[in-house]
């Protein structure tokens, strides 16, 4: 989601401020902005607090940068996803506090007191504000953020990280911010509560930065410290501390210093048009890494404690949104009928806000591509508040929060992943967590070890199987030229992919913005059959399974009512291309390892529909990457 880098340097940091922003795209944002205190490179006089903002794209915000110019040696920027308030210039971030009684949209000569920018949500914002303003400060934005500038400013008096401590310890959400002060102009603080902030340590001590994502600071540094919860750090020039929420000085034990290759090179487009394609052909890699160096289904694979965790279960809860909810409906299915476990999937956000039913012998699963997903993470503290002890994730990023906080994990391999519409991400997961279903088959006796080694070679399979998938782009791009003039489209799925049906009209609303839903195909005739017309595209999902002929009924259910049937069928399903019939045939049947390849087809399908339609394929309307505020 929102994205912050900050720096205190000895030279123009602007280019790298920007960089860093640029890096951060892939998170989805609807304006951008920078802000620097221009007397930290030696202005003799009149330095202060200077800043840019843009609702269009950073490049934007580059060229404004060099055309005022913009420089400065201290530094703090920030993509912003909207919130509170709409996508405008003036709810940009940086914010800036003028001091009570100071409206600066009528006095151009004001000076700005504090400079600052925020990730994350307060929820106490409205009291915040009433207060502020019978303080006297004028707000000139909708944000909450603005909250936050002028109440540090309120608290000054001299230092900043103790203005920093005691506005945050009034503050009520999840928050990251980096704050500036006109006053102290070779220094930042930065301060973390429920969103990510890491900590850029330069060898040579002359500048350090903060960063929503060590990506942002990809070629400027390798040396990254994950703040905690509650950390605040006070960058000045030449060093840094990192104190707790109650001002208590960490050391470096507490707040070790690691290498962190970023791969910056990750990044770049190649021969692709856009990054969800290059991300779709990425995925046979993305799986044979993420299953690289598994030779035997052991519970060691999930952590060191695992085999002890794994007797110790009687059922799997899995949390997560989005598509990784679906990767965890697919599991559903593994893990009930190859492991024999019960288990429920539930959507994160919604978890927490009811009233369930604690079982401490429960396996709690989360799951997330950037192990930052606040939904999931609020689920997860709350399932421990209940007494869950035994928590696994599945994550792409090793570093995360989400790592940290469960006892378990299985790291994917995907790589970066850029485009806002995840695709290796979810084919990884899913790889995941059918090395979990195994894993927990073996422990509770249900794994032979033929059927180890079988599912073994099916998985080692799995890239070359993706790569004959990956060839039906040409056909799939004939539909997609047919969906691009629709408005509305079906996915029908049963069984197992039922899913993969529901992942498919998701990647399609997200980057087409065509209206799709999906359906169980035996709940047709139980209203959504109702919608059905010619200009009513149905996609099917028909694998050979015990399902088929069940599922060959419902099509001629569709056919019957005038629907066109696009149907992705396994080669011996004996479906026909003909009038109202379009058939894509899979190169192989894949049994319980189908759903992996079935959604690429579906990728594919939004992705060209888009394509013709002409959106943003990377960065769809309204939607972050990294979601990380509730």
């Amino acid at each position: 989601m929102c994205g912050i880098v900050g720096a205190v340097s000895l030279r123009n940091i602007v280019p790298v401020l920007v960089q860093g922003l640029q890096r951060l795209e892939y998170r989805g944002y609807d304006s951008c902005g920078v802000a620097v205190h221009t007397a930290s490179l030696g202005v003799a006089s009149g330095g202060g607090l200077q800043r840019a903002r843009s609702t269009a794209r950073v490049a934007e915000l580059l060229e404004q940068v060099q055309r005022v110019p913009v420089q400065g040696a201290t530094g703090i920027a920030h993509t912003r996803w909207a919130t509170h308030g709409a996508p405008v210039q003036s709810n940009a971030h940086p914010h800036f506090s003028y001091g009570p009684k100071v409206d600066a949209s009528s006095n151009p000569d004001a000076v700005g007191r504090v400079a600052l920018v925020h990730n994350g949500i307060i929820e106490n914002h409205e009291p915040l504000r009433a207060a502020l303003q019978a303080q006297g400060y004028i707000f000139a934005s909708q944000t909450d953020t603005e909250v936050i500038a002028h109440l540090i400013d309120s608290l000054y008096t001299g230092d900043l990280l103790t203005a920093v401590q005691a506005a945050i310890a009034q503050l009520h959400g999840a928050f990251a911010i980096a704050v500036l002060h006109h006053d102290e102009p070779h220094r930042v603080v930065a301060a973390r509560a429920g969103s990510p902030l890491v900590l850029g340590v330069c060898q040579d001590g002359q500048e350090h930065f903060v960063a929503s994502d060590a990506m942002a600071l990809a070629g400027v540094t390798d040396q990254i410290i994950y703040l905690q919860e509650g950390d605040v750090v006070d960058l000045q020039l030449g060093r840094y501390c990192i104190t707790s929420r109650e001002g208590l000085l960490l050391t470096q034990e507490q707040r070790p210093v690691r290498t962190v290759h970023a791969h910056s090179g990750a990044a770049e487009l190649g021969p692709y048009r856009h990054y969800m394609q290059k991300e779709i052909f990425e995925q046979p890699r993305a799986i044979a890494d993420t299953l690289d160096g598994i030779n035997a289904i052991v519970p060691a694979l999930f952590g060191p404690d695992a085999a002890q965790v794994f007797t110790q279960i009687d059922s799997v809860l899995i949390l997560a949104c989005g598509t990784s909810y679906y990767s965890g409906c697919t599991a559903k299915y593994w893990l009930e009928s190859i492991a024999r476990i019960p288990t429920q999937v539930e959507v994160a956000s919604e978890y927490r806000y009811r009233d369930s039913v604690p079982n401490p012998r429960q396996l709690i699963v989360t799951i997330s591509q950037s192990g930052e997903t606040a939904d999931t993470l609020a689920a997860l503290r709350h399932a421990q508040s209940l007494g869950h002890a035994h928590t696994l994730t599945i994550c792409n990023v090793a570093t995360s929060a989400m790592v940290r906080e469960c006892a378990l994990a299985y790291i994917t391999r995907a790589g970066v992943e850029i485009g806002v519409a995840s695709t290796k991400a979810f084919t990884t997961q899913l790889a995941g967590l059918f090395l979990l279903t195994l894993v927990l088959a073996q422990t509770q006796g249900r794994l032979s070890a033929e059927q180890e080694a079988a599912h073994l070679q099916a998985m080692r399979h799995l890239p070359v199987a993706l790569q004959a998938v990956l060839a039906l782009e040409p056909q799939l791009m004939g539909w997609a030229e047919d969906f691009a003039r629709m408005e509305n489209a079906l996915f029908l799925g049963r069984g197992l992919h039922y899913p993969i049906a529901m992942e498919g009209a998701l990647k399609l609303k997200e980057i087409s913005y065509i209206h799709a839903e999906a359906y169980p195909a035996g709940e047709l005739k139980h209203g959504p059959l109702a919608l059905v017309t010619s200009a009513m595209p149905v996609v099917t999902v028909a694998p050979n399974d015990a399902l088929l002929e069940k599922l060959k009924s419902n099509m001629q259910e569709v056919r019957a009512r005038g629907g066109v049937l696009y149907v992705l069928a396994d080669a011996d399903t004996r479906i026909e291309s003909s009038e109202g019939i379009h058939v894509i045939r899979m190169p192989e049947h894949y049994g319980a390892l189908s759903p992996i390849l079935h959604v690429v087809p579906l990728q594919l399908l939004a992705y060209h529909t888009a394509c013709a339609r002409g959106t943003d394929v990377d960065k769809p309307r309204n939607l972050a990457k990294s979601v990380t505020v509730e």
